[in-house]
Protein backbone atom coordinates (compact mmCIF):
# COMPACT_ATOMS: atom_id res chain seq x y z
CA UNK A 1 0.00 0.00 0.00
CA UNK A 2 1.34 3.61 -1.01
CA UNK A 3 1.82 5.70 1.74
CA UNK A 4 1.00 9.08 1.26
CA UNK A 5 4.14 11.87 1.71
CA UNK A 6 4.00 13.97 4.69
CA UNK A 7 2.34 17.42 4.14
CA UNK A 8 4.21 21.03 4.36
CA UNK A 9 1.98 21.57 6.91
CA UNK A 10 2.50 18.22 8.82
CA UNK A 11 6.75 18.68 8.06
CA UNK A 12 7.75 21.84 6.83
CA UNK A 13 11.12 20.43 5.84
CA UNK A 14 10.03 17.63 3.71
CA UNK A 15 9.51 20.28 0.85
CA UNK A 16 13.20 21.51 0.91
CA UNK A 17 14.86 17.90 1.69
CA UNK A 18 12.66 16.40 -1.47
CA UNK A 19 13.97 19.63 -3.53
CA UNK A 20 17.57 18.77 -2.49
CA UNK A 21 16.85 14.83 -2.77
CA UNK A 22 15.77 15.15 -6.58
CA UNK A 23 18.60 17.83 -7.40
CA UNK A 24 21.57 15.19 -6.66
CA UNK A 25 19.41 12.46 -8.31
CA UNK A 26 20.01 15.35 -11.80
CA UNK A 27 23.25 15.83 -11.01
CA UNK A 28 24.24 12.01 -10.73
CA UNK A 29 21.95 10.77 -13.73
CA UNK A 30 23.53 13.67 -15.38
CA UNK A 31 27.20 12.42 -14.39
CA UNK A 32 26.37 9.17 -15.25
CA UNK A 33 24.98 10.06 -18.97
CA UNK A 34 28.24 12.08 -19.29
CA UNK A 35 30.61 9.26 -18.15
CA UNK A 36 28.70 6.62 -20.45
CA UNK A 37 28.91 9.01 -23.46
CA UNK A 38 32.60 9.85 -23.05
CA UNK A 39 33.61 6.20 -22.96
CA UNK A 40 30.67 4.57 -25.12
CA UNK A 41 29.35 7.19 -27.79
CA UNK A 42 29.45 4.67 -30.36
CA UNK A 43 27.51 2.26 -28.50
CA UNK A 44 24.49 0.70 -30.16
CA UNK A 45 22.77 1.06 -26.74
CA UNK A 46 23.81 4.89 -26.69
CA UNK A 47 20.15 5.82 -28.31
CA UNK A 48 18.17 3.81 -25.60
CA UNK A 49 20.21 4.96 -22.24
CA UNK A 50 19.83 8.52 -23.88
CA UNK A 51 16.04 8.18 -23.83
CA UNK A 52 15.45 5.90 -20.41
CA UNK A 53 18.09 8.45 -18.91
CA UNK A 54 15.54 11.37 -20.47
CA UNK A 55 12.46 9.49 -18.83
CA UNK A 56 13.60 8.08 -15.77
CA UNK A 57 14.66 12.05 -15.32
CA UNK A 58 11.36 13.59 -16.05
CA UNK A 59 9.44 10.72 -14.53
CA UNK A 60 10.94 11.02 -11.00
CA UNK A 61 11.64 14.51 -11.32
CA UNK A 62 7.72 15.11 -11.37
CA UNK A 63 6.72 14.22 -8.31
CA UNK A 64 4.38 10.94 -9.13
CA UNK A 65 6.85 7.89 -8.19
CA UNK A 66 5.75 9.56 -4.62
CA UNK A 67 1.94 9.11 -4.90
CA UNK A 68 1.19 6.33 -7.24
CA UNK A 69 2.84 2.70 -6.94
CA UNK A 70 2.85 2.46 -10.87
CA UNK A 71 4.46 5.31 -11.73
CA UNK A 72 7.51 4.41 -8.88
CA UNK A 73 7.60 1.13 -10.26
CA UNK A 74 8.17 2.53 -13.93
CA UNK A 75 10.87 4.97 -12.53
CA UNK A 76 12.42 2.23 -10.55
CA UNK A 77 12.53 -0.20 -13.75
CA UNK A 78 13.87 2.36 -16.21
CA UNK A 79 16.55 2.80 -13.65
CA UNK A 80 17.26 -0.89 -13.05
CA UNK A 81 17.28 -1.33 -17.24
CA UNK A 82 20.40 1.59 -16.91
CA UNK A 83 22.35 -0.18 -14.71
CA UNK A 84 22.34 -3.69 -16.33
CA UNK A 85 23.13 -1.42 -19.71
CA UNK A 86 25.93 0.82 -17.71
CA UNK A 87 26.92 0.00 -14.21
CA UNK A 88 27.66 3.60 -13.89
CA UNK A 89 23.92 4.46 -13.15
CA UNK A 90 24.67 2.68 -10.11
CA UNK A 91 25.29 6.16 -8.79
CA UNK A 92 21.92 7.22 -8.58
CA UNK A 93 20.89 4.55 -6.22
CA UNK A 94 20.49 7.25 -3.22
CA UNK A 95 17.97 9.39 -4.07
CA UNK A 96 15.93 6.34 -5.04
CA UNK A 97 16.25 4.49 -2.06
CA UNK A 98 15.27 7.90 -0.29
CA UNK A 99 12.08 8.17 -2.29
CA UNK A 100 11.20 4.18 -1.41
CA UNK A 101 11.70 5.00 2.20
CA UNK A 102 9.40 8.00 2.33
CA UNK A 103 6.36 6.25 -0.62
CA UNK A 104 5.93 3.01 1.34
CA UNK A 105 5.46 1.82 4.79
CA UNK A 106 8.90 -0.02 6.42
CA UNK A 107 7.71 -3.69 5.81
CA UNK A 108 7.43 -2.88 2.26
CA UNK A 109 10.43 -0.07 2.01
CA UNK A 110 13.13 -2.80 3.37
CA UNK A 111 12.99 -5.48 1.16
CA UNK A 112 12.44 -3.21 -2.04
CA UNK A 113 16.03 -1.22 -0.26
CA UNK A 114 17.73 -4.67 -0.27
CA UNK A 115 16.74 -5.59 -4.13
CA UNK A 116 18.26 -2.26 -5.13
CA UNK A 117 21.01 -2.53 -3.08
CA UNK A 118 21.76 -6.35 -4.53
CA UNK A 119 21.50 -4.57 -8.40
CA UNK A 120 23.90 -1.95 -7.04
CA UNK A 121 26.53 -4.44 -5.63
CA UNK A 122 26.26 -6.93 -9.17
CA UNK A 123 26.85 -3.33 -11.15
CA UNK A 124 29.78 -2.69 -8.93
CA UNK A 125 31.10 -6.17 -9.99
CA UNK A 126 30.86 -5.73 -13.44
CA UNK A 127 32.55 -2.45 -13.54
CA UNK A 128 36.21 -3.34 -15.71
CA UNK A 129 39.09 -3.60 -12.70
CA UNK A 130 36.31 -3.49 -10.01
CA UNK A 131 37.61 -4.42 -6.29
CA UNK A 132 35.89 -6.64 -4.65
CA UNK A 133 36.28 -5.37 -1.48
CA UNK A 134 34.50 -2.22 -2.48
CA UNK A 135 30.95 -4.41 -2.93
CA UNK A 136 30.73 -3.84 0.49
CA UNK A 137 30.08 -0.24 0.09
CA UNK A 138 26.63 -0.14 -1.21
CA UNK A 139 25.05 -2.50 1.44
CA UNK A 140 26.66 -0.05 4.37
CA UNK A 141 25.97 3.19 2.87
CA UNK A 142 21.96 1.57 2.22
CA UNK A 143 21.96 -0.03 5.84
CA UNK A 144 22.80 3.55 6.67
CA UNK A 145 20.88 5.76 4.84
CA UNK A 146 17.65 3.63 6.12
CA UNK A 147 18.62 3.69 9.38
CA UNK A 148 18.81 7.05 9.72
CA UNK A 149 15.78 7.88 7.63
CA UNK A 150 13.89 5.42 9.73
CA UNK A 151 14.82 6.93 13.25
CA UNK A 152 14.52 10.44 11.64
CA UNK A 153 10.64 9.46 10.74
CA UNK A 154 9.82 7.56 14.16
CA UNK A 155 11.40 11.18 15.83
CA UNK A 156 9.33 12.88 14.36
CA UNK A 157 6.29 10.91 14.79
CA UNK A 158 6.91 10.74 18.10
CA UNK A 159 7.25 14.59 17.95
CA UNK A 160 4.01 15.26 16.21
CA UNK A 161 1.98 12.83 18.97
CA UNK A 162 4.14 15.28 21.81
CA UNK A 163 2.61 18.22 19.86
CA UNK A 164 -1.21 16.76 19.64
CA UNK A 165 -1.10 15.89 23.39
CA UNK A 166 0.32 19.45 24.01
CA UNK A 167 -1.92 20.80 21.91
CA UNK A 168 -5.29 18.80 23.92
CA UNK A 169 -3.69 19.26 27.46
CA UNK A 170 -3.96 23.14 26.21
CA UNK A 171 -7.54 23.03 25.03
CA UNK A 172 -8.32 20.50 28.08
CA UNK A 173 -6.59 23.78 30.96
CA UNK A 174 -8.53 26.30 28.55
CA UNK A 175 -11.57 24.57 28.70
CA UNK A 176 -11.22 24.41 32.74
CA UNK A 177 -10.12 28.28 32.87
CA UNK A 178 -13.43 28.56 31.52
CA UNK A 179 -14.79 26.35 34.22
CA UNK A 180 -13.42 27.90 36.86
CA UNK A 181 -14.11 31.36 35.29
CA UNK A 182 -17.83 30.75 35.36
CA UNK A 183 -17.81 28.95 38.51
CA UNK A 184 -16.00 32.32 40.01
CA UNK A 185 -18.92 34.82 38.36
CA UNK A 186 -21.80 32.21 39.40
CA UNK A 187 -20.34 32.55 42.80
CA UNK A 188 -20.12 36.04 42.46
CA UNK A 189 -23.68 36.42 41.07
CA UNK A 190 -24.99 34.43 44.05
CA UNK A 191 -23.63 36.29 46.72
CA UNK A 192 -24.81 39.55 45.21
CA UNK A 193 -28.28 38.42 44.56
CA UNK A 194 -28.17 37.15 48.54
CA UNK A 195 -26.60 40.49 49.53
CA UNK A 196 -28.88 42.70 47.33
CA UNK A 197 -31.97 41.34 45.52
CA UNK A 198 -33.06 37.96 48.20
CA UNK A 199 -32.23 40.35 51.46
CA UNK A 200 -34.51 43.04 49.88
CA UNK A 201 -37.35 40.71 48.63
CA UNK A 202 -37.60 39.69 52.02
CA UNK A 203 -38.08 43.01 53.76
CA UNK A 204 -40.77 43.58 51.03
CA UNK A 205 -42.59 40.51 52.09
CA UNK A 206 -42.37 41.58 55.67
CA UNK A 207 -43.06 45.20 54.80
CA UNK A 208 -46.27 43.93 52.62
CA UNK A 209 -47.34 41.50 55.73
CA UNK A 210 -47.29 43.81 58.08
CA UNK A 211 -49.07 46.24 55.80
CA UNK A 212 -51.87 43.65 55.15
CA UNK A 213 -52.43 42.87 58.51
CA UNK A 214 -52.71 46.66 59.64
CA UNK A 215 -54.66 47.55 56.53
CA UNK A 216 -58.06 47.45 58.55
CA UNK A 217 -56.85 48.92 61.33
CA UNK A 218 -54.35 51.11 60.99
CA UNK A 219 -54.37 51.77 57.00
CA UNK A 220 -51.32 55.19 57.25
CA UNK A 221 -49.15 52.76 59.03
CA UNK A 222 -50.31 50.27 56.31
CA UNK A 223 -50.21 52.82 53.62
CA UNK A 224 -46.50 53.79 55.13
CA UNK A 225 -45.54 49.73 55.00
CA UNK A 226 -46.20 49.71 51.39
CA UNK A 227 -44.40 53.31 50.40
CA UNK A 228 -41.52 51.54 52.17
CA UNK A 229 -41.83 48.06 50.37
CA UNK A 230 -41.80 50.13 46.78
CA UNK A 231 -38.44 52.07 47.72
CA UNK A 232 -36.95 49.23 48.80
CA UNK A 233 -37.77 47.97 45.48
CA UNK A 234 -36.21 51.08 43.71
CA UNK A 235 -33.21 50.16 45.23
CA UNK A 236 -32.92 46.87 44.90
CA UNK A 237 -33.49 47.63 40.53
CA UNK A 238 -30.28 49.78 41.13
CA UNK A 239 -28.67 47.22 42.67
CA UNK A 240 -29.50 44.33 40.38
CA UNK A 241 -28.55 46.84 37.66
CA UNK A 242 -25.35 47.88 38.93
CA UNK A 243 -24.09 44.20 40.19
CA UNK A 244 -25.11 43.04 36.72
CA UNK A 245 -21.91 45.51 35.02
CA UNK A 246 -20.37 44.93 38.28
CA UNK A 247 -20.40 48.39 39.25
CA UNK A 248 -19.96 49.68 43.27
CA UNK A 249 -22.98 49.31 45.24
CA UNK A 250 -25.51 52.16 44.75
CA UNK A 251 -25.19 53.39 48.07
CA UNK A 252 -21.51 53.51 47.86
CA UNK A 253 -22.00 55.50 44.44
CA UNK A 254 -23.76 57.75 45.91
CA UNK A 255 -22.24 58.54 49.38
CA UNK A 256 -19.12 58.71 47.65
CA UNK A 257 -16.87 56.92 51.04
CA UNK A 258 -17.46 53.91 53.00
CA UNK A 259 -17.98 55.95 55.98
CA UNK A 260 -20.61 57.78 54.47
CA UNK A 261 -22.39 54.77 52.96
CA UNK A 262 -22.00 52.72 56.26
CA UNK A 263 -23.69 56.07 57.91
CA UNK A 264 -26.79 55.94 55.24
CA UNK A 265 -27.07 52.18 55.59
CA UNK A 266 -28.12 52.81 59.62
CA UNK A 267 -30.25 55.49 58.99
CA UNK A 268 -32.15 54.02 56.19
CA UNK A 269 -32.59 50.34 58.24
CA UNK A 270 -33.56 52.34 60.77
CA UNK A 271 -36.28 54.06 59.69
CA UNK A 272 -37.29 50.99 57.80
CA UNK A 273 -37.58 48.53 60.46
CA UNK A 274 -37.73 50.63 63.37
CA UNK A 275 -34.97 49.14 64.82
CA UNK A 276 -32.69 51.73 66.03
CA UNK A 277 -29.21 51.20 64.25
CA UNK A 278 -25.95 53.64 65.05
CA UNK A 279 -23.07 54.26 62.87
CA UNK A 280 -20.16 54.40 64.51
CA UNK A 281 -16.06 55.34 63.57
CA UNK A 282 -13.18 54.71 65.19
CA UNK A 283 -9.95 56.32 64.31
CA UNK A 284 -9.06 58.04 60.62
CA UNK A 285 -10.04 56.53 57.39
CA UNK A 286 -7.61 55.68 54.98
CA UNK A 287 -7.43 54.50 51.76
CA UNK A 288 -8.94 51.19 50.97
CA UNK A 289 -9.49 49.48 47.43
CA UNK A 290 -12.74 49.92 45.80
CA UNK A 291 -13.07 45.73 46.13
CA UNK A 292 -12.49 46.08 50.35
CA UNK A 293 -15.26 48.76 50.41
CA UNK A 294 -17.63 47.15 48.29
CA UNK A 295 -16.78 43.98 50.87
CA UNK A 296 -17.59 45.67 54.16
CA UNK A 297 -20.80 47.51 53.08
CA UNK A 298 -22.79 44.07 51.59
CA UNK A 299 -21.34 42.12 54.88
CA UNK A 300 -22.88 45.57 56.42
CA UNK A 301 -25.94 44.97 54.53
CA UNK A 302 -26.05 40.96 55.21
CA UNK A 303 -25.42 40.82 59.12
CA UNK A 304 -28.58 43.73 59.31
CA UNK A 305 -30.47 41.45 57.31
CA UNK A 306 -29.80 38.58 59.42
CA UNK A 307 -30.75 41.29 62.84
CA UNK A 308 -34.20 42.35 61.08
CA UNK A 309 -34.78 38.72 60.03
CA UNK A 310 -33.55 36.39 63.17
CA UNK A 311 -32.92 38.12 65.93
CA UNK A 312 -35.57 39.73 67.54
CA UNK A 313 -33.08 42.81 68.87
CA UNK A 314 -34.22 46.02 70.29
CA UNK A 315 -31.27 47.91 68.64
CA UNK A 316 -28.29 47.25 66.79
CA UNK A 317 -24.95 49.46 65.87
CA UNK A 318 -22.30 49.24 63.12
CA UNK A 319 -18.37 50.10 63.63
CA UNK A 320 -16.33 50.71 61.09
CA UNK A 321 -12.61 51.01 62.94
CA UNK A 322 -9.14 51.44 61.63
CA UNK A 323 -6.48 49.68 63.43
CA UNK A 324 -3.04 50.70 61.75
CA UNK A 325 -2.57 47.64 59.12
CA UNK A 326 -6.48 46.38 58.89
CA UNK A 327 -10.08 47.76 58.60
CA UNK A 328 -12.79 46.25 60.94
CA UNK A 329 -16.40 46.45 60.52
CA UNK A 330 -18.23 45.22 63.52
CA UNK A 331 -22.37 44.54 63.15
CA UNK A 332 -23.77 43.57 66.68
CA UNK A 333 -27.05 43.43 68.27
CA UNK A 334 -28.72 43.13 71.61
CA UNK A 335 -31.16 40.19 70.45
CA UNK A 336 -31.55 36.49 71.54
CA UNK A 337 -28.24 35.20 69.62
CA UNK A 338 -28.09 31.54 68.82
CA UNK A 339 -25.59 28.71 69.75
CA UNK A 340 -22.45 28.43 67.48
CA UNK A 341 -21.21 25.47 65.49
CA UNK A 342 -18.57 23.75 66.56
CA UNK A 343 -15.57 26.15 65.66
CA UNK A 344 -17.53 28.93 65.82
CA UNK A 345 -17.81 29.39 61.68
CA UNK A 346 -21.66 29.95 62.40
CA UNK A 347 -24.83 29.10 64.04
CA UNK A 348 -26.02 25.66 65.07
CA UNK A 349 -28.44 24.33 62.13
CA UNK A 350 -31.17 23.21 64.49
CA UNK A 351 -34.66 24.11 63.73
CA UNK A 352 -36.01 26.57 66.81
CA UNK A 353 -32.42 28.28 67.10
CA UNK A 354 -32.43 31.63 66.67
CA UNK A 355 -30.38 32.73 63.90
CA UNK A 356 -30.39 29.76 62.66
CA UNK A 357 -31.52 31.02 58.84
CA UNK A 358 -33.58 28.10 58.49
CA UNK A 359 -33.65 27.13 54.78
CA UNK A 360 -31.56 29.85 54.04
CA UNK A 361 -27.65 29.55 55.59
CA UNK A 362 -26.03 31.49 52.86
CA UNK A 363 -25.10 34.58 54.48
CA UNK A 364 -22.23 34.10 56.72
CA UNK A 365 -20.52 31.53 53.92
CA UNK A 366 -20.88 34.49 51.23
CA UNK A 367 -19.52 37.00 53.38
CA UNK A 368 -16.44 34.79 54.24
CA UNK A 369 -16.00 34.34 50.79
CA UNK A 370 -16.02 37.90 49.94
CA UNK A 371 -13.34 38.37 52.49
CA UNK A 372 -11.10 35.41 51.63
CA UNK A 373 -10.62 37.19 48.05
CA UNK A 374 -9.52 39.89 49.97
CA UNK A 375 -7.18 37.74 52.53
CA UNK A 376 -9.67 38.90 55.28
CA UNK A 377 -11.40 36.68 57.88
CA UNK A 378 -14.82 37.11 60.02
CA UNK A 379 -15.36 36.07 62.71
CA UNK A 380 -18.78 35.81 65.17
CA UNK A 381 -19.80 36.46 68.46
CA UNK A 382 -23.37 34.98 69.85
CA UNK A 383 -24.61 33.38 73.05
CA UNK A 384 -28.22 32.36 73.21
CA UNK A 385 -30.07 35.47 75.04
CA UNK A 386 -26.56 37.67 74.88
CA UNK A 387 -27.13 38.74 71.09
CA UNK A 388 -24.45 38.70 68.08
CA UNK A 389 -21.10 40.67 67.05
CA UNK A 390 -20.16 39.59 63.34
CA UNK A 391 -16.42 41.11 62.42
CA UNK A 392 -14.97 41.69 59.54
CA UNK A 393 -11.25 42.15 59.35
CA UNK A 394 -9.41 43.30 56.27
CA UNK A 395 -5.16 44.35 55.82
CA UNK A 396 -5.56 47.94 54.75
CA UNK A 397 -2.78 46.39 51.62
CA UNK A 398 -4.93 43.88 49.74
CA UNK A 399 -3.49 41.01 47.54
CA UNK A 400 -2.61 42.44 44.39
CA UNK A 401 -5.85 40.69 42.83
CA UNK A 402 -7.99 42.76 45.04
CA UNK A 403 -6.93 45.84 43.95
Amino acid sequence: MMRQPLSRAADPDARWLVAVMRLAFVLLLGTSLTRYLAHHFTSALTPWVIALSTALAVGHLSGLSERRPAWLATVLGSWAVLVLMAPSFAWCAVPLLYTVLRAFPPRASIPLVTALTALVMVSELRLPGADPTMVLLPPAIAALATAVFLYMQRQGVRQRKLIIDLIRARRELAAVERQQGALSERERLSVEIHDTLAQGLSSQQMLLQAAELAWEQDEAAARSHIRTAAAITARNLAEARRFVHDLAPADLAEQGTLEAALAALAEREAAESGLPVRFQLDGSPVPMSAAAQSALLRIAQGALANVREHSRAGRASITLSYLGDQAVLDVADDGRGFTLSPGGRGPNRRPGVAGSGSGRGHGLPAMRARLRQLGGTLTVESAPGEGTVVSAAIPLTSPPEAR
